[in-house]
C-alpha cells in the first residue's frame, strides 16, 4: 500500500495555528470557527452545531461537566455518499489550564519548534491529532480518493472532552456515528483498544472543634481524613489485585485513587472539625461510573462504621464533575486489526494493541453510539496536560499518513 503524500509545511502551519488559539475548555468558540473553515478548504461539506448545554444535560447519558459553560460548538464535516459504510474521524478542540506559567520554559501559546518537536499546551493534547486529521483529509482530496468513496467519511472535531465528554455527546446526538471510528488522541502511534474510567468526588469529614490546649478532647478532621484515605489505598489494591485482564494489568495500577485537593480548618490553634477533600477514582474494564460509585460508598460507609467517632458522624460522598466510563474493542475486532495492517504497510513497524488507564471519549461513541472505536494518534499522553507540552511533529505527519490509508483502505472504491 502506498500511502497518500502529506503536506508536512501545510501541517505544521495549521499545528501551529491551533496552538496558538487559547482554547481552555469553556472557551473553544474560536478555534471552532477555524477548524471548520479548514475542514471546508480540505474538501468536507461542514455544519457547526450548537446544541443547548442545558439540553445535553438532560440527556440520559449525560456524561458530567467540571466547567459551566453556555455554548457547546460541535463542528462536523462530511465527504461522499450516505446509506452505506461510515467512518468516522474525531478529536476534542479543547485544552487544560496551563498551570503555573513559571514551569515553563516556552510560551505555551507559542507553538515553538524544538529539534522536530512543536510545544505548547494542547500540542499533545490534542491538537497534533487534529492537525492530523485535517492533513489526511487533505491528502485524500488531492489524491481524488474523496471523489470515489463508496460510503461516507465524518470528520466530529468536538468541545468539552477534557471535563467529561459532553460535546461527543452532542456530535452523536447529530449523527456522528458509524461503521468504524478513530480517535486521534496520543497514543504514540500504538493502537488503544481499551481504556479505564474514572469519576470525581468530594468527601466532606467531620470533626469536633477543641482549643489547641485541650486537643484530647477534640476530634480532628484530619486524622479523620487520614483514616479514610487508608481505607482508599486498601481499596486500591483490592480492587487492582482483582484485575485479570493483560491489556490492564500490563499496566501496574489500571485503577488508581487519589485525593488531589484538601481544604480545611479556619484558625491555627484550633482543632480541625471539617475537611473537604477531593479526588479520583477509577472505573473498572466493563465497570459503569454507577458501579464504581458504588464501591467508592462501599468504601468510605465501612471505614466510618469502624471508627468510634464517624459511626456517628460519617463523612459523606458526593460525586462531582466528570463520569468516564470504561471501554473496549475485542483485539481481533476488524477495527484494529486492519488500522494495525495499514500501519505496518505504511511504517514497517506494528502498532501494539494497549489498554489504557484513563478515560476518553472512545467510550461514547462505543457505548452510546454503538460504534466501534479505538484511539491512534501522535505524542506521549504522559506529556499531556504538563508544562512543555509538546508533539513530535514526524509523528504528526506519519499520523496524518496512516488515517489516510486506512480511510482509504476502507472506503475507496478502486
Amino acid at each position: 500500500m502506498t500511502a497518500p503524500e502529506v503536506d508536512a509545511e501545510a501541517l505544521r502551519s495549521e499545528l501551529e495555528d491551533m496552538v496558538r488559539i487559547p482554547s481552555v475548555t469553556g472557551a473553544e468558540d474560536a478555534i471552532a470557527a477555524v477548524l471548520a473553515d479548514r475542514l471546508e478548504a480540505a474538501g468536507l461539506a461542514v455544519e457547526v452545531f450548537h446544541p443547548d448545554p442545558a439540553a445535553i444535560r438532560d440527556d440520559p447519558a449525560w456524561p458530567g461537566e467540571e466547567v459551566a459553560r453556555d455554548t457547546l460548538p460541535v463542528v462536523i464535516g462530511r465527504a461522499g455518499a450516505s446509506g452505506g459504510r461510515r467512518l468516522v474521524l474525531s478529536g476534542h478542540m479543547d485544552v487544560v489550564p496551563l498551570g503555573d506559567l513559571a514551569t515553563w520554559t516556552v510560551d505555551p501559546w507559542g507553538a515553538e519548534v524544538r529539534e522536530g518537536e512543536l510545544y505548547g499546551r494542547g500540542s499533545c493534547d490534542m491538537k497534533g491529532g487534529l492537525a492530523s486529521i485535517l492533513a489526511a483529509v487533505r491528502a485524500l482530496r488531492d489524491t481524488g480518493v474523496l471523489d470515489r468513496l463508496s460510503g461516507e467519511l465524518v470528520v466530529a472535531v468536538v468541545p468539552s472532552e477534557e471535563d467529561g465528554g459532553q460535546g461527543t455527546l452532542a456530535a452523536i446526538r447529530a449523527g456522528a456515528t458509524g461503521d468504524l471510528a478513530i480517535i486521534s488522541e496520543p497514543s504514540g502511534l500504538d493502537v488503544v483498544v481499551a481504556h479505564a474510567g474514572a469519576i470525581t468526588f468530594r468527601l466532606t469529614v467531620p470533626g469536633r472543634a477543641a482549643h489547641a490546649s485541650r486537643r484530647l478532647e477534640g476530634v480532628s478532621a484530619l486524622d479523620n481524613l487520614m483514616l479514610l484515605t487508608s481505607a482508599l489505598r486498601a481499596d486500591e489494591a483490592r480492587r487492582n489485585a482483582a484485575e485479570t485482564e493483560p491489556l490492564m494489568t500490563a499496566l501496574g495500577l489500571p485503577y488508581p485513587t487519589i485525593i488531589g485537593s484538601v481544604a480545611g480548618g479556619e484558625w491555627a490553634s484550633s482543632v480541625m472539625d471539617r475537611i473537604v477533600a477531593e479526588g479520583r477514582y477509577g472505573v473498572r474494564l466493563g465497570q459503569t461510573p454507577a458501579e464504581a460509585e458504588a464501591e467508592l460508598r462501599t468504601c468510605i460507609t465501612d471505614a466510618c462504621a469502624g471508627d468510634a467517632f464517624l459511626r456517628d458522624h460519617p463523612a459523606t460522598v458526593e460525586i462531582t464533575g466528570a463520569r468516564f466510563a470504561s471501554a473496549r474493542v475485542p483485539t481481533d475486532h476488524p477495527l484494529p486489526v486492519g488500522l494495525a495492517d495499514v500501519a505496518q504497510e505504511i511504517t514497517g513497524r506494528r502498532p501494539s494493541l494497549l489498554g489504557v488507564p484513563y478515560g476518553a471519549d472512545m467510550r461514547l461513541l462505543v457505548g452510546v453510539g454503538e460504534t466501534p472505536c479505538v484511539i491512534y494518534g501522535p505524542g506521549d499522553v504522559r506529556l499531556a496536560h504538563g508544562a512543555d507540552e509538546r508533539v513530535p511533529l514526524a509523528e504528526v505527519e506519519t499520523c496524518a499518513r496512516v488515517l489516510a490509508a486506512w480511510v482509504e483502505r476502507e472506503l475507496a472504491t478502486p
